[in-house]
């Protein structure tokens, strides 16, 4: 076990993702080797996705793996180790699947599941995980959006939330449910300040966050991965993710009925056509040509 890699780690991220780094950085030098990991290049990094590539069929998580191999090389750098970073500037452009997924789409009762059904583990972030559970199923939130809220974005009095502008969605305020309201006030006012206090290093960012990990620092989003991640088996055969909920949301809006511009505003989609794609017409055709070219009977 490296240890100072792992003290490293523990004091830039949360518990949860300074353990998923360092599982991600071992399994690169079990790859490597660690004696050729430290004195890699450019070249060797690109044999390493290639690695991945025959491994995984998702670009998502390739890019996330090489982001771990960058972790690395910035803690050589750091403690002297090495002088340059053999793949810092390296963004791969493998493209993602932006198709509705039918089969991994939830329905409003499937949802709810995930408030009644699941089962908490850490009493202390109970409401804080429901805090999360509520911003998927009703806003419609992704990961970066909710790992981005601060509390100022939340104004109890008008029922809203703000949401930032970031490279994917515009900026946008949101009506929270009377239920919602009730929930982030406990929250914000008994269960944070305690989880805050645990933070003896606690930066601005610390102080900032709405939402924050058992040890009282910010959630850099590795609260909502785990979260979904044990929920999981709740749904068999389907495909659940912070992604699939959000996709089931905006289908579920506009198969009710809601205008098409305002889903579009709802979800932050830049541009209409980005909503259009999930129109139910739209999903219930593909869903006949998949029924009839594939029927499960």
């Amino acid at each position: 076990m490296n240890k100072p890699l792992q003290q490293y780690l523990k004091e830039r991220h949360s518990k949860e993702g300074a353990r998923m780094y360092y599982a991600n950085i071992r399994s690169f030098l079990e790859t490597m080797t660690e004696a050729k990991a430290s004195s890699a290049k450019y070249k060797d990094i690109m044999d390493y996705i290639g690695v991945l590539r025959k491994q995984y069929s998702n670009p998502g998580t390739i890019k996330h793996k090489l982001q771990c191999v960058k972790k690395y090389y910035h803690w050589l750098i750091h403690t002297g180790q090495r002088k340059s970073h053999p793949c810092r500037y390296l963004n791969l452009k493998d493209a993602k699947n932006k198709d509705i997924q039918l089969q991994d789409l939830f329905s409003k009762e499937e949802l709810e599941l995930l408030l009644t059904e699941r089962e908490e583990k850490y009493p202390s972030i109970e409401r804080r995980n429901q805090v999360i559970i509520t911003l998927l199923i009703y806003q419609a939130l992704a990961k970066r959006d909710i790992a981005g809220l601060r509390i100022k974005d939340v104004n109890l009095e008008q029922g809203t939330i703000y949401i930032k502008q970031n490279t994917v969605t515009t900026r946008r305020t949101l009506k929270l449910r009377p239920e919602q309201i009730m929930l982030l006030h406990k929250y914000m006012t008994e269960d944070r300040p305690v989880l805050l206090k645990r933070n003896a290093k606690r930066t601005e960012k610390d102080k900032e966050a709405l939402l924050l990990s058992k040890t009282g620092m910010a959630d850099d989003g590795w609260g909502v991965r785990y979260l979904v991640k044990k929920c999981r088996h709740l749904y068999p055969g389907k495909t659940l993710n912070a992604k699939t909920i959000r996709m089931s949301v905006i289908t579920n809006l506009l198969k009710e009925g809601m205008e098409l511009r305002a889903v579009q505003v709802f979800a932050g989609h830049k541009n209409t056509s980005s909503t259009e794609k999930y129109r139910q017409t739209q999903v219930e055709e593909l869903k006949k040509q998949l029924d009839k070219y594939h029927p499960l009977g």
